[in-house]
């Protein structure tokens, strides 16, 4: 481990606790002399990533065990932590969220404003609507906390050296590291990095750019108030953590007084080319006049903090991600070289980073979902320019309502691919996924959103739609059905009718070949590798638990040739774990397509009848079956058309060179111009995929789940007598599934769908989780994937969904409740 920080600590600490003795750390200056020794220490649970409340939720659990481990008090004052609400919106945000904590296990209540003054008696609750609680986190002592990890490591064998600066990184021939300090050199067989403010020196060194750069953060103490002195005079508790969300800052007690954490917009990036060499317990100067809108709230919140005096100002760094969650897991291209990086709640997330991280190395496989903090999620796309802009962006954002369809305004227009103004043109509205614009719905001509329809409330955090310099507004974000439902809706129904086109090009693509690649496939992917050139397959890669990792289109483009196309969100992490696979005996060769090769999706029952008109091929079900493509030609443009799409429609996908996109765009244009063609955005696909019961990663389809559980027998081959995985996967199915995917239909819904992690209920007990939900256009119901316990799997079980904190009766249906004989594919 490298960074004697919380969490590097605490990553030592569970590596040793799995019962690996030879380990060591490696601290430049002391223990917590970055960023750990001034932070607040604050717990929150609150999170809506399931992957970081997981880790939180261990955290908050488990540093208490730790005080009675080693025998030294971690500092850990449970007084809970009070979140609350001005606006409707930032209810139904909590109403969401309680469904995420409920299938995690994380307790918490809801308040009136009334019992909120009654827990809260300095502050002033006449104009909130009501609050959330945890009653189980508050704060901690992170140096304390940070030399009880130590302790309970140095108990388990591990060695921590401190004073020691690592100088340079390499690895040799046979795998090893060698780490080089100034103290001597380190052989070992794996790396961690935890190095806070120095991540992106530390990936220099082994030649990685980490996506990690930090942003200052301030808060401040006041002098003791005679209040609170009063009230710990009568032995009265210590008031909880309060969080104004809607005014974006944190307080809680210190010392008789209290203290203040904002997270305003315009605070900068710090230590962009990292820390001075001999920088410790660092602090920059502070700034209070750009917090002065969140001082005035709380004080109109507390007004016993306006009436006393300022007594310390902090103001240090805190390691940044683009999307504000940390990165925990294997560096790509690197092989046990590992991340444990960019925390901006480090103190509550150290416990569960170092816990999880510890499994991965140990075991070869976290115990949870970790894609939320995968460190693969963000590619080479996020440089520096884009780290500062997007990091930024993620500190100001810590308190925004975090809707389901947000999409952030930083770093926009980064990677478009050739028809994006063709897109745009058209009425494009666009959202990201691995840096790419990408088309999410399409607006009528002249439209938007009027002030009155955004109802934008008087709150310093009142972002309820997307900002693009000046442009009109098209789109509101809520929780509910939005204003953009609608036009969804005519999207879904235009491609069943009649024909729709699809920009689909940041599909993560890659060539596979040599004369080892089928068998190599073969013995990767759960499913056949197709044997005749032409012949594609859908394919999965799963952990060594029988978990799914990865989902492939298997395509076979010659004798020893393979076209492997992924999720475009996990390209990185996907192709990662091809090439750390690979054979290294030359018979295997991996090549990245995803920027050379454009996708076009053509879809609907006049999908034939455009194509037809641009291209000699034979498109006939005899010529051309479901499941198969070929090489054509779209007017003089080479493609390889490929008879599969994501939506259970008749079509096509057209993988195209991606410098010919534009021609091939416009020919089907003219050519569809008869039929009616029209673009479809991702909102419509997913909606439509739902209703054939189609999965997703990470959602129906996560390592947690067998892929047994997540209902992909008909992809595993039976037959094979190797794949990664299989042994395990067997034994789980033999010892009887936990879990089961269903389709439910939801019923008396009027606005608001659901949307995923919703708690399932039968009666009052928690029997499931929603994985995926919306509403289905074609056949007229609200829909949910849901994950079950296998006795309630049965079609015609009712059960009861919660949606916004109010319960819906929910029905178990046969899957693919759209054309489950699947006709219109085949037609």
């Amino acid at each position: 481990m490298i960074g004697g920080g919380v969490v590097g600590v605490s990553t030592l600490y569970h590596l040793a606790k799995l019962g690996w003795s030879d380990v060591v750390l490696i601290e430049r200056k002391e223990l917590t002399s970055g960023s750990t020794w001034h932070a607040a220490g604050l717990l929150p649970l609150f999170n809506l990533s399931y992957s970081v409340g997981k880790i939180h939720q261990y955290s908050v659990d488990f540093y208490p065990t730790l005080e009675e481990e080693t025998e030294l008090n971690v500092g850990f004052s449970r007084v809970s932590n009070i979140r609350l609400a001005k606006t409707q919106d930032r209810m139904d945000e909590y109403h969401y969220y309680a469904g995420v904590a409920k299938t995690i296990g994380v307790h918490c209540d809801f308040l009136t404003p009334d019992e909120v003054k009654e827990i809260w008696p300095l502050a002033e609750t006449h104009d909130i609507i009501g609050a959330i609680r945890h009653p189980d986190d508050g704060y901690i002592q992170p140096a304390d906390l940070t030399q009880a990890l130590a302790k309970g490591a140095r108990q388990r064998g591990a060695k921590i050296h401190r004073n020691t600066t690592v100088t340079g990184i390499t690895q040799k021939a046979n795998g090893e590291w060698v780490v080089s300090t100034d103290q001597g050199d380190i052989t070992c067989e794996h790396v961690v990095s935890c190095t806070g403010n120095f991540a992106r020196q530390t990936g220099k060194m082994v030649g990685l750019d980490i996506p990690v750069i930090p942003v200052e953060h301030q808060y401040f103490v006041t002098e003791q108030h005679p209040l609170i002195m009063e009230r710990r005079a009568q032995g009265l508790p210590e008031l909880g953590v309060l969080r104004e969300s809607d005014s974006s800052w944190y307080m809680r007690e210190e010392a008789g007084g209290l203290l203040l954490g904002p997270y305003e917009v315009g605070a900068p990036a710090c230590y962009v080319d990292g820390p001075a060499v001999n920088s410790e317990y660092e602090l920059f100067p502070d700034d209070l006049e750009r917090l002065m809108p969140h001082i005035e709230t709380a004080i109109d919140r507390v007004p016993a903090f306006g009436e006393v005096g300022v007594k310390k100002v902090y103001n240090g760094a805190i390691a940044y991600t683009p999307d504000g969650s940390p990165i925990i897991g294997p560096a790509w291209d690197r092989k046990n070289f590992w991340l444990n990086e960019g925390h901006s709640f480090g103190i509550t997330a150290a416990g569960g980073a170092g816990w999880q991280l510890a499994h991965w190395i140990v075991d070869g496989e976290p115990t949870i979902d970790m894609m939320g903090v995968d460190p693969r999620r963000f590619g080479e796309y996020a440089g520096e320019g884009y780290l500062i802009e997007k990091n930024e962006e993620a500190y100001a954002k810590v308190f925004t309502v975090h809707y389901p369809d947000e999409e952030r305004e930083a770093g926009r227009g980064l990677r478009r691919t050739p028809c994006y103004d063709r897109m745009k043109d058209l009425g494009a509205v666009f959202g990201t996924v691995f840096g790419w614009e990408r088309p999410n719905w399409f607006a009528p001509e002249g439209y938007e959103v009027s002030e009155e329809e955004l109802g934008k409330t008087d709150v310093l955090l009142n972002h309820n739609h997307p900002v693009h310099d000046g442009a009109p507004i098209q789109e509101k974000w809520s929780f509910r059905r939005s204003n953009y439902f609608e036009h969804v809706g005519n999207e879904v129904k235009h491609v069943t009718s009649k024909v729709g086109i699809q920009d689909m090009s940041p599909f993560a693509k890659c060539r596979i070949s040599g004369p080892g690649a089928a068998d190599w496939l073969g013995g990767l992917l759960t499913n056949f590798v197709p044997k005749t050139v032409g012949r594609l397959c859908l394919s999965y890669l799963l952990t060594s638990e029988g978990g799914v990792r990865s989902e492939f289109t298997v395509y076979k483009t010659g004798e020893q040739e393979f076209y492997l196309v992924s999720a475009g969100a996990y390209e990185r992490h996907d192709h990662d774990y091809l090439k750390k696979a690979m054979p290294t005996d030359g018979s295997v060769t991996f090549e990245r397509l995803t920027t050379s090769m454009g996708v076009l999706v053509l879809a609907g029952p006049r999908a034939r009848d455009v194509l037809s008109k641009v291209t000699r091929a034979d498109l006939s079900n005899e010529a051309f079956p479901w499941l198969t493509g070929q090489k054509i030609s779209i007017g003089t443009a080479p493609v390889h058309a490929l008879r599969v799409n994501f939506i259970g429609e008749l079509g096509w996908e057209i993988h195209h060179p991606i410098e010919m996109q534009n021609y091939i765009f416009d020919q089907l244009m003219a050519a569809g111009e008869e039929f009616e063609i029209k673009p479809f955005g991702i909102r419509a696909m997913v909606l439509m995929a739902m209703e054939k019961s189609y999965k997703l990663i990470p959602r129906e389809l996560s390592i947690e789940y067998s892929a047994h559980e997540s209902g992909l027998d008909r992809f595993i081959s039976k037959k094979k007598e190797h794949f990664h995985g299989r042994e395990r996967l067997l034994e789980r199915q033999a010892a009887g599934l936990s879990n089961t995917l269903v389709t439910m239909e939801v019923m008396d819904v009027t606005d608001a769908d659901a949307r995923g992690s919703e708690a399932i209920y039968q009666g009052d007990e928690l029997v499931g989780r929603v994985t995926s939900g919306g509403y289905g256009w074609r056949v007229g119901k609200s829909l949910a994937l849901s994950m079950v316990r296998p006795d309630l799997a049965e079609p015609g079980t009712e059960l009861e969904i919660a949606i916004l904190g109010k319960r819906h009766r929910a029905v178990v249906i046969p899957d693919s409740p759209f054309d489950p004989e699947n006709e219109a594919l085949r037609a």
